[in-house]
């Protein structure tokens, strides 16, 4: 089995990548720490399974599922992520992911996870699965419920500290764009500040707290 591992925090990925190499026989890994670098190398690689975070350090894991998605319709991609809200598993859903587990998910399920969607066979982690079913999640401000996947990617961004520049080089859109997201991220979401913006990505637990950006630049 070829397994493609991109995670930005590098004890993490090789924690991860050692723990897989005991629990998966014959896996061959490559560990990336950016998805550009994902989507650049995913044709030669070709791997079995893309496990791959949602928060990295140039475009987020949503957008280098979208865009491996695009060029290769039968990528299996497993998220393994810290951000478990539903709008956030469901956003990775529908760009395409087979799988989504936590990094709270205890090790032989992670290698589980990775084995199903090898097969290709969808995996949910149970608790997260079960929420999705029952509807029931924590606590999540009702405003974020029906943003679309891309408003989602422009809010986390902008939340960590991205700046339009560099949000609109990663998602490959324009400046005048990126603006006129946040400009209607506001309204929709109904915050007056740069600052409200991130405070509702992280009390929404969108945001791991030592993440947040700086605020007040748009």
């Amino acid at each position: 089995m070829k397994l493609m591992i991109v995670d930005d925090h590098q004890v993490v990925r090789q924690g991860i990548a050692n723990l897989l190499r005991n629990l998966l026989p014959a896996v061959a890994i490559t560990e990336l720490d950016a998805g550009l670098d994902a989507i650049a190398r995913y044709g030669s690689v070709q791997p079995d399974v893309l496990l791959l975070d949602m928060g990295l350090p140039d475009v987020s894991g949503l957008e280098v599922a979208r865009r491996i998605r695009q060029r290769w319709r039968g990528a299996a991609i497993l998220f393994f992520t810290m951000h478990d809200e539903l709008p956030m598993v469901r956003q990775a859903l529908e760009v395409g992911g087979m799988g989504f587990v936590s990094k709270n998910c205890a090790p032989e399920e992670l290698a589980e996870a990775v084995r199903w969607v090898a097969a290709g066979k969808p995996y949910i982690e149970h608790p997260i699965a079960t929420r999705l079913a029952l509807n029931q999640e924590r606590p999540v401000d009702h405003r974020l419920r029906d943003m679309t996947q891309r408003e989602m990617e422009v809010l986390l961004m902008f939340a960590r500290g991205d700046s339009v520049s560099k949000m609109a080089e990663r998602l490959c859109i324009s400046n005048k764009t990126v603006s006129n997201h946040l400009a209607l991220l506001k309204s929709k979401l109904q915050v007056e500040s740069s600052i409200e913006l991130v405070h509702l990505a992280v009390d929404a637990g969108l945001l791991r707290l030592g993440q947040e950006g700086r605020a007040g630049r748009a």
